[in-house]
């Protein structure tokens, strides 16, 4: 529990002008702590200097930011979980401070050095990679080798973490943090005010080219009959247009999350295919049937390309399985609300 005092003062650390799902999560919890519970709570943008840090999609939010951070005990200090929001955690020794685990992933990834890139980088030359591979993948182990999370001096003296997925829960308990609290996140409302048409739908399969594209790719190779959209370069609108015209959304990334997409794909009526990674493993963090779960695996594309064709063939039975994801992910507003009262608490004292 999160002691709030009357004269607390909330700070959430938020990368300036930058509209991805983690920012609008952290957005989200600053709102929530102002409009529903009233406390005093401000967003705090990074690099401080920033002249507009505001994204203009994040207006809707009408959150206050502060420009310095007063270094109270009774005040509170919520970061996200990435290298250069934990770096200025050093800057403060009094406040309470609350690091959250958007993603697990994440936190390796924001440690990689410029050094490593250049490793990997000179890898793909020597080895004149003509193939996809999971390099990547590879090199992320041995980051996380090198920077145990356990022994990140940055996180030894934190009042507590929050974890916004079950795998994360589970991973930071396993390595002695404590408490961990669980806050998870949910869609915009624009993706929950939206309904679709099942009449409209059209045998679109849509993917994210940002994330599993190597392995998408080779699905896509194996399946020259079918349409394939990536979601790129799209406004929201689009993306809303898009998902409510199209029958399967795949993703076969490594979910170092509770990601939003897939989300958004199904509660506009799209069947969902995905990966095992990550969080795509746990039931609680992606509550999809597992006949929907593939490894990503050379061996396993035609089996992936036959469920995507029965999607597409048989979708108005295929999309009823689908009915208790839809259901969780319009809970999850509430969720987040009860979730949060929780871990913050009043008190008079």
């Amino acid at each position: 529990m999160i002691t709030i005092l009357p004269n607390t003062r909330i700070y959430v650390l938020c990368p300036a002008k930058v509209a991805t799902g983690g920012p609008e999560l952290l957005h989200q919890l600053c709102y929530h702590l102002r409009n529903t519970f009233g406390y005093e709570a401000y967003m705090y943008y990074y690099p401080p200097n920033h002249p507009n840090p505001i994204h203009p999609a994040y207006k809707c939010y009408n959150n206050p930011y502060a420009c310095e951070i007063e270094d109270l005990e009774k005040n509170v200090l919520i970061s996200p979980e990435v290298n250069q929001a934990l770096n200025l955690l050093t800057n403060y020794r009094r406040i309470r401070k609350i690091v959250w685990f958007l993603s697990i992933d994440n936190y390796f990834l924001s440690r990689i050095k410029r050094t490593d890139f250049l490793i990997r980088r000179a890898l793909v030359k020597i080895l004149r990679v003509s193939k996809p591979t999971s390099l990547l993948e590879i090199h992320m182990d041995k980051i996380a080798e090198r920077y145990p999370l356990e022994k990140d001096q940055r996180l030894k003296n934190v009042n507590g973490v929050m974890a916004q997925s079950k795998r994360a829960l589970e991973f930071l308990a396993s390595k002695g943090f404590s408490p961990v609290y669980y806050l998870s996140d949910y869609l915009n409302e624009e993706f929950l005010r939206e309904t679709y048409n099942p009449e409209r739908k059209e045998d679109i399969v849509v993917y994210n080219p940002a994330k599993g594209f190597q392995f998408t790719i080779k699905i896509i190779q194996q399946a020259p009959s079918l349409k394939f959209i990536p979601v790129k370069n799209l406004t929201r609108t689009q993306v809303i247009d898009l998902l409510k015209r199209s029958k399967v959304y795949i993703d076969f990334g490594n979910h170092p999350g509770k990601d939003r997409l897939p989300r958004e794909a199904a509660i506009l009526g799209c069947c969902v295919i995905t990966g095992m990674k990550g969080c795509a493993s746990y039931f609680e963090d992606l509550p999809i049937p597992s006949e929907y779960k593939f490894e990503d695996k050379v061996e396993n594309i035609p089996k992936i390309v036959q469920k995507i064709e029965d999607c597409l063939q048989n979708y108005y039975e295929r999309i009823k399985d689908f009915d208790f994801y839809r259901t969780v992910i319009k809970g999850e507003p509430e969720k987040f609300v009860e979730d949060m009262r929780k871990i913050f608490q009043a008190t008079n004292l």
